[in-house]
């Protein structure tokens, strides 16, 4: 499948050779979520941010393994002349780059995966997805009103706007996502599986939100036994979305990485 892609880039395309920067988002999110990160790099690297599959504005299909996701990135990226590539993802765009990573190795450069780790995760989203699917998609619907319909299932108004960014409002509202495939494959999302007997040895940097609990110091083995040259950083007045909670200092760690 080829992705939606967003790029940006240096005036003349950069320095010839210079591998490209790529952003994987999280579940719910989008390409456009990495707006200001992509903006900051791009005077320095061409940067391109993906829409994964049901997402954004990327194709919709049946499947969400980490499998059939990396191939969606590896393909468009392969389309768009980006190999090898600096690999950066956040939650299930994480997964997605290490699935990538370890399926082709030669093709990534340098990986950083921002909180969440190569494991299963309990069910969280599952009440969200719910909450969605139960929406009344009425002509007229305003955003108040969908955020009101939704606080019951989710209290945090910064997540039920990362929730909403999907719906379309006007005279005929929809979800912009393909929420039935999310729905279905909602256990591979929260899951992880790894060809066996694999391991990539480049530089790999995990970055977590001091406030946030999704990589714990008991995964840095399993971390390690896939990404041997694996380091860990702690993102100061960050949880879970790094990149919303502390931009600066995600975009510092990120500069220094790729440098």
């Amino acid at each position: 499948m080829i992705l939606h892609a967003r790029e940006a880039a240096p005036p003349g395309g950069g320095e010839a050779g210079a591998a490209p920067v790529v952003l994987l988002h999280g579940l719910f999110g989008q390409a456009r979520n990495f707006g200001t990160i992509q903006r900051a790099l791009a005077p320095r690297a061409r940067v391109i941010a993906l829409d994964a599959r049901n997402h954004g504005d990327s194709p919709h299909a049946a499947g969400m393994t980490y499998a059939e996701q990396a191939e969606d990135v590896h393909e468009t990226l392969a389309a768009l002349g980006a190999l090898p590539c600096l690999l950066v993802g956040h939650s299930m765009g994480g997964k997605t780059a290490m699935r990538l990573a370890l399926d082709h190795p030669a093709d990534v450069r340098r990986l950083l995966v921002a909180d969440v780790a190569p494991r299963g995760y309990q069910p969280h989203f599952r009440r969200h997805i719910a909450a969605m699917q139960a929406l009344d998609l009425t002509p007229g619907m305003t955003r108040a009103g969908a955020d009101a319909a939704l606080a019951a299932a989710e209290p945090d108004p910064g997540v039920r706007g990362l929730l909403l960014q999907n719906l379309m409002f006007g005279p005929a509202p929809a979800w912009r996502i393909g929420l039935d495939a999310i729905a279905a494959g909602i256990g591979d999302i929260e899951g992880w599986s790894a060809p066996t007997g694999t391991a990539w040895p480049g530089p790999c940097l995990f970055l977590t939100g001091a406030r946030s609990d999704y990589v714990r110091e008991d995964d840095r083995p399993a971390i390690r036994a896939l990404f041997p040259a694996a380091r860990f950083v702690t993102l100061k007045g960050a949880g879970h979305w790094l990149h919303a909670d502390n931009p600066n200092g995600f975009l510092a760690v990120l500069e220094a990485f790729i440098r």
